[in-house]
């Protein structure tokens, strides 16, 4: 049967019903429909609705735009994690009138209650709001048959059974009382069902077997299985209050014990425990000869102090750390030199040379059986990631990790601890090390150690040279333990960005590895591999059907918002990418979010690095310079001012070092003007040399050779070769004296294209040891005259 436009009772053949509706019978169709996640609701209950307001609200106005205040309720399928479609619902469902609906933020809390079951016979619209034609299953008061009455029965005892083993069956029950008749079994059915827990499948069956006595049949055999769960879940409560009363019991008598044992002399009091309790910790250590006696020592004095006493509380923590201390207790190094490459490759793109380093390293302590004896010193610009190799060192290692700043450290108490006499007195940074990772072969990094200070209260720098020296740290003093403790165990790495301002007495302990920055390419590794996935991972995002940046896109970022030899910027721009685009995605933009190279400005704003166009003409010319963040191209020009008196001046912040430089080049080319054809240019010439940018200083000897030919340039009036950058100190005489950061200046040439290198003869070394990803495409010319960039540059060969 079901119900036309105009209310009348029709059979799905067409043929009219035989008897009138009842006017509580007439329902509309179509309806508007909303899903049931959990549990499918029954005709007869009541009960409030939450949902998320954004996607039902509009489904909720449509049905007060009707003028009806009835909804269709179906069950899902199954867990939706987006909005349903018409095939994720059931086709049997229950029809409800909406008594009240409440939004509170972005929550709806619809009350409804079930009038009667429906089915759907054809969706009008698939999506929301839902809306569909249905077929309605009135529920009319028959005669009841004697099987029925038994079942009815039936189901009220097991009711009346369920009540005692759980109250809220019983506050059910009296809900539908309140709002029912016991004595409809079809509303008694479907009440009972709801009753159960049972799942999403076998209450849906429950909704759509429309026979009264078979759905009661179903029921009976629900509340059946319902009753024994209940009564299982009683027995276990039994049983666990008998649990407790039994230990609560046990407490007790355990106090009354304590009170006879004190009454009689048995018990121990707090200073016996404590004593037991260090001398347990020290039966699974090997405690040095020296320490055992001292520890003994302590300990009875312990034994004979008082507990109130003042000298009690510091010789019991005094104890405390030197029983805690992990004597003797080390772990096994991983001997699988193959797993410890794996390990490195895992954590750091690129790399190469650094990599091998540390591998030699691991090697020849795992072929001597101990990695120790040496301290490592890992030196490069920030973001480079010195720290975390250091951290996949350890786990190469299978050794645990330690990391502490020593970054601005002006108190050397900090490493040697303070004497017992202050109080609050602790031991250094290095003791709480060993206690912490309760190994006494740790690796302990010690960051950022070109940073350290001093200060009144002592030197830190100074207090390190013990630690640090592998013939001084195996009988290592601290002031508070005052023991010597074994430290020649203990890996170090320590990390700086310069070694100008490490003392070279703590420098010469050291051995150093430098990390120069990375290749284009190998940032672009890096951002996929790495910092990408993080920054997604951090941002609840999936890789693919979230967000998807386009290589062409990482290239951008990375050559014109993080131009650094690290890739902590790179970082960060990543990080400010991912941030907008989950504000694009919670506003509804499309799944996948795909950012490509022409979207990067408008999700970073403008770039601060430009494409550099390097400058050319008479006077001008690219040098190469070290700084803190990597290398850097310099660019330095030349210009002639006026021809009435000769004269230099020196612009763009140069620090003493480099006017000093500009000053001997000068005096150098103009001594030599003869020999390079210029004679005469310098006896009236009043030039000018400045270095871009000027609001940033620039010291060091490294652009002799480049301001020289700056003002050579200026002189013949003629424009150096182009794609050239060089780097070397120039002496009066001429020569070309080596200079450092070759790796740092080659990868800044690299960055800017630059084919043409000039380094000083000296520093072939130091360029045979640069790695090849970094030599390849370059073209190095070594010098050690002025005369040979001359020749280099302009084609001019100087006159002996």
């Amino acid at each position: 049967m079901d119900i036309d436009q105009q209310g009348e009772l029709v059979h799905p053949d067409g043929d009219e019903a035989p008897r009138i509706l009842l006017p509580s019978e007439v329902l509309p169709s179509p309806i508007h429909v909303l899903p049931q996640e959990h549990r499918p609701f029954f005709p007869g209950q009541a009960f409030p609705l939450l949902m998320r307001a954004e996607p039902w609200m509009p489904t909720l106005q449509a049905i007060q735009a009707r003028k009806q205040d009835l909804v269709g309720l179906i069950a899902t399928r199954h867990d939706l994690k987006d909005l349903p479609t018409a095939t994720d619902l059931h086709t049997m469902g229950t029809v409800c009138r909406i008594h009240r609906v409440h939004r509170e933020g972005e929550q709806l809390q619809v009350l409804l209650e079930g009038v009667q079951r429906f089915r759907v016979r054809q969706w009008l619209h698939e999506q929301t709001p839902l809306l569909a034609a249905v077929q309605y299953f009135p529920e009319r008061p028959e005669p009841r048959s004697e099987e029925q009455k038994a079942y009815a029965v039936a189901i009220i005892n097991i009711i009346k059974e369920l009540i005692p083993l759980n109250p809220l069956y019983g506050e059910e029950l009296k809900v539908f009382l309140a709002r029912s008749n016991p004595n409809e079994p079809s509303l008694l059915a479907d009440f009972a069902a709801s009753l159960t827990s049972a799942n999403r499948e076998e209450l849906q069956d429950i909704l759509e077997t429309l026979g009264l006595q078979r759905r009661m049949e179903k029921v009976v055999v629900l509340l059946q299985r319902e009753l024994e769960i209940a009564r299982a879940h009683m027995e276990i409560r039994r049983h666990v209050e008998q649990e407790i009363q039994g230990r609560q019991r046990e407490v007790v008598l355990r106090q009354q014990l304590k009170f006879i044992q004190e009454e009689l002399g048995l018990s121990k009091d707090d200073r016996t425990a404590e004593i037991e309790k260090f001398r347990t910790r020290l039966a699974s250590r090997t405690v040095p000869e020296g320490a055992a006696r001292r520890i003994e020592d302590e300990l009875q004095k312990l034994s004979i102090l008082e507990p109130g006493s003042p000298e009690y509380g510091v010789t019991r923590n005094y104890l405390d750390w030197l029983t805690s201390l992990p004597w003797g207790v080390t772990s096994e190094d991983t001997r699988d030199l193959g797993a410890a490459a794996a390990v490195l490759d895992s954590h750091h793109e690129g790399l190469a040379d650094v990599k091998e380093r540390i591998l030699e390293f691991l090697a020849l302590g795992i072929m001597k059986g101990d990695v120790a004896g040496s301290i490592i010193c890992l030196v490069g610009p920030p973001g480079v990631g010195k720290t975390s190799l250091g951290r996949a060192v350890a786990q190469a290692l299978a050794r645990k990790f330690y990391r502490f700043s020593v970054g601005g450290m002006r108190d050397e108490a900090e490493i040697k601890g303070h004497r017992r006499t202050y109080i609050g007195a602790m031991p250094g940074k290095l003791i709480q090390a060993l206690r912490d990772t309760e190994v006494a072969n740790p690796v302990i990094m010690l960051d950022e150690i070109d940073k350290i200070g001093a200060s009144y209260q002592g030197d830190p720098a100074s207090a390190l040279l013990e630690v640090l020296d592998p013939e001084q740290n195996a009988s290592f003093h601290d002031h508070y333990l005052d023991v010597d403790v074994d430290l020649s165990k203990v890996l170090f790495i320590c990390t700086a960005n310069q070694l100008d301002t490490i003392p070279g007495p703590l420098l010469d302990r050291m051995e150093v590895i430098h990390l120069s920055g990375y290749l284009d390419a190998e940032k672009l590794a890096i951002a996929r591999n790495h910092l990408l996935p993080r920054q997604l991972q951090r941002a609840g995002l999936k890789p693919r059907g979230d967000l998807r940046i386009e290589p062409a896109a990482l290239r951008q970022i990375i050559e014109r918002y993080s131009r650094e030899a690290g890739v902590r910027r790179l970082d960060k721009a990543l990080a400010a990418l991912v941030r907008k685009a989950v504000v694009q995605l919670l506003r509804g933009a499309g799944r996948p979010l795909v950012v490509g190279r022409d979207d990067i400005e408008r999700y970073l704003g403008k770039p601060p690095y430009e494409p550099e166009a390097l400058e050319k003409g008479v006077g001008v010319v690219t040098g190469l310079a070290w700084t803190p963040l990597g290398g850097a191209t310099l660019p330095i020009e030349a210009t002639l001012i006026h021809r009435q008196q000769a004269g230099l001046r020196l612009t763009g912040q140069l620090g003493n070092v480099m006017q000093e430089s500009a000053n001997i080049a000068y005096s150098y080319v103009r001594a030599e003007a003869d020999r390079f054809a210029v004679a005469g240019f310098f006896d009236d010439a009043n030039l000018h040399v400045h270095v871009p940018a000027g609001a940033t200083p620039k010291d060091g000897p490294s652009a002799g050779i480049a301001m020289a030919a700056a003002l050579l340039s200026r002189a013949l009036g003629k424009r150096p070769r182009a794609g050239y950058a060089m780097t070397g100190e120039l002496t009066l005489t001429g020569r070309v004296y080596p200079v450092g950061g070759i790796r740092e200046k080659l990868l800044a040439a690299r960055r800017q294209r630059l084919r043409d290198v000039i380094l000083p003869a000296a520093n072939q070394r130091d360029f045979e040891e640069v790695p090849e990803a970094i030599r390849k495409g370059l073209r190095v010319h070594f010098v050690d005259t002025f005369d040979a960039v001359a020749q280099l540059l302009f084609d001019a060969r100087a006159d002996a």
